[in-house]
């Protein structure tokens, strides 16, 4: 228990031999259910989870609270992905039957979570890229009533930037943008953290069942939460680097989560803006959007005419180009009112 809240502990393990142990075992006390998910690892990641499930309980002299996640087989949607181990101490192995990516891997632990009502869900990395002394600061927000949703930020130091290779941090920069037109949360950066803690309320009501499933889920999630008025603190924690390796496909995971994010902007603007409640920045941005992109077409048939048939360019190409700036303008209209409706929704905790 946390200052008198439940907490578990969500772990992704694909081929982690070598670190998801350490890391087991590493977790601080306050922790009372660790939810380790092999994704379906070819080399002895399910092994090393049991061993150190069991290294950990011998260590542990507290009781451990019971868990209701398999009082009946497990949760319907949890038991059709995965097969659930015996607890051993605080650790709940979980294996799924075919691999599913990262964030299938967190929404198998999301649900076990919600299965067993915890308080606060933390979800970390089983690479030992995480500090996990840090892990209070991101379920402080919460616990205080500040947030029901905290994440890492690891922009907001100077070395991480530095040390960040050029393109990923250019593919960082570029999802941070887009995450934030998306999710209406515009002052939160690094969205692909994946250290986070989550309210057991937010949890139960943010539609875990429909969360994405590949890596963007911490972008898809952001979506979700924003859709349903939730709160979201952005906390300064530093990485962890060592002899792990990324398996992201970089101009894959910047295709797949682009797309992804802009399919699910258009579902928070007909969600928040149309169906829950009505607020005109939708219409801005169905407005602008049409315009602009009405004004950049001009402008190209107005190019493809003028060396075509060599007729006058002038006319044709300033009518496109005032279409473009008044599409322009109430694209920045809609993004003003957007950041003004979320402007209370979102914490920032610095070093």
């Amino acid at each position: 228990m946390y200052r008198d809240h439940s907490v578990g502990v969500v772990m992704p393990a694909y081929n982690e031999e070598g670190f998801v142990g350490d890391v087991i075992c590493d977790l601080p006390e306050f922790v009372d259910r660790v939810y380790v998910i092999d994704d379906c690892s070819t080399d002895g990641t399910w092994d090393e989870i049991r061993e150190a499930a069991s290294r950990d309980a011998a260590a542990d002299d507290e009781p451990v609270a019971e868990t209701a996640l398999l009082a009946d087989g497990g949760d319907s949607a949890l038991s059709e992905r995965a097969t659930i181990g015996d607890p051993v101490g605080r650790v709940i192995p979980i294996r799924h039957r075919e691999n599913r990516g990262a964030g299938g891997a967190i929404k198998t632990g999301y649900l076990a979570a919600v299965g067993d009502d915890m308080d606060v869900t933390v979800t970390v990395d089983a690479d030992g890229q995480m500090d996990l002394e840090q892990m209070p600061r991101l379920i402080d927000p919460i616990v205080d009533g500040e947030a029901e949703y905290a994440k890492g930020n690891r922009l907001l130091y100077r070395e991480f930037r530095q040390d960040m290779p050029r393109f990923r941090f250019l593919g960082n920069s570029i999802l941070t943008f887009l995450t934030k037109i998306a999710s209406g949360y515009w002052k939160t950066m690094d969205p692909q953290n994946g250290y986070t803690a989550i309210s057991g309320y937010a949890l139960a009501n943010v539609g875990v069942e429909s969360m994405y499933e590949y890596y963007g889920y911490c972008n898809d999630l952001l979506v979700k939460l924003n859709a349903k008025g939730m709160r979201v603190a952005d906390v300064a924690i530093p990485a962890i680097y060592g002899d792990e390796a990324s398996s992201i496909s970089y101009p894959t995971y910047i295709r797949r989560v682009s797309w992804m994010l802009f399919k699910n902007f258009c579902w928070r603007l007909k969600v928040k803006y149309l169906v829950l409640d009505f607020h005109p920045l939708a219409l801005f941005y169905v407005f602008g959007t049409a315009t602009a992109a009405l004004g950049v077409l001009g402008g190209l048939w107005s190019l493809y005419v003028k060396y075509a048939n060599g007729d006058p360019l002038f006319v044709r190409a300033s009518l496109s180009l005032l279409l473009f700036l008044i599409g322009s303008l109430f694209l920045m209209f809609a993004m003003l009112f957007d950041m003004q409706v979320n402007e209370q929704k979102e914490v920032q905790i610095r070093e």
